[in-house]
């Protein structure tokens, strides 16, 4: 356990204030004194991953925040099981050199395993739902692990049972890939990641994508056509390059990006009748 440790440090966009207390959990028995620590004091707590889909206030966190570091990882024909707190860029990479095909669209996507899980990540016309087939979580109330078939997470789009449900911490996840050809399968890679970088502001720490996209509609779209395209308020700015990505300039406030979050809502509301929702998290 750490105290007073600063967020800034462990998400993408590099906002965010301090966390009164701070666990990193590298297994089961570690996750469960975390939690239990926090119960006893009467904390409330958060779960973090990667951090990359997160804006944490600039006051911080009064209570526990309790990172995912575990990352173990085992093969087995077409089928991999993974640790929460593997990095999804890590897991490509390995399918990759197996010759598994299913995760070619979640390359460039930072964050964790266990993150894109939890909001079921996606791209490209795919999402975490199409590989799943197992989740293991620590469900609090119930104070033991439980297994979730596919179903049974609920998917959505960026949704999940973990998502609406924070009693239940992803702890591993059971995957299953496609046989496939590694030449086939680099090439959709290095196309996808082409397209990233040429669509998005990758230079500038951000959190993705800002809102979902509402039903037949395209959030940055809607953005754009209010002209907030290259609006800034402080150092964090809605991106010239992609108006769902607010970027963070250099030193960038939460209340900054708060900011443009706000704006970005009322006038999408008074222009098109349509609440926008965030994807992404607020602490």
């Amino acid at each position: 356990m750490k105290r007073n440790v600063l967020l800034s440090r462990y998400t993408t966009f590099r906002i965010g204030g301090p966390a009164e207390y701070f666990f990193e959990v590298k297994d089961k028995k570690e996750l469960t004194s975390a939690v239990k620590f926090a119960k006893e004091k009467g904390l409330p707590f958060f779960i973090l991953g990667g951090g990359s889909n997160l804006l944490v206030s600039d006051k911080g966190f009064k209570g526990a925040v309790i990172k995912i570091e575990n990352c173990k990882l085992k093969t087995e024909n077409y089928k991999v099981v993974a640790d929460a707190g593997i990095s999804l860029n890590k897991l490509v990479d390995m399918s990759t050199k197996k010759g598994l095909s299913g995760l070619e669209w979640a390359a460039g996507i930072p964050g964790t395993l266990g993150g894109a899980t939890f909001g079921n990540a996606g791209a490209f016309g795919k999402s975490m739902k199409d590989i799943v087939e197992m989740v293991e979580a620590f469900d609090i109330e119930k104070d033991k692990f439980i297994n979730l078939k596919n179903k049974k997470c609920k998917f959505g789009y960026k949704e999940s049972i973990f998502k609406r449900n924070k009693n239940l911490v992803i702890i591993s996840i059971g995957l299953k890939l496609k046989k496939g050809n590694i030449k086939n399968i680099k090439k959709r890679i290095k196309e996808n990641l082409v397209y990233k970088k040429e669509e998005q502001p990758l230079k500038y720490s951000s959190a993705g994508s800002v809102f979902k996209n509402p039903k037949g509609k395209s959030a940055w779209e809607m953005i754009e056509k209010c002209g907030l395209r290259g609006k800034q308020a402080g150092r964090a700015k809605i991106s010239d390059k992609h108006a769902n990505f607010i970027v963070n300039l250099g030193k960038a406030k939460a209340k900054d990006v708060k900011k443009l979050i706000n704006l970005a809502k009322q006038r999408v509301k008074k222009k098109f009748k349509i609440n926008l929702e965030e994807e992404i998290q607020l602490l």
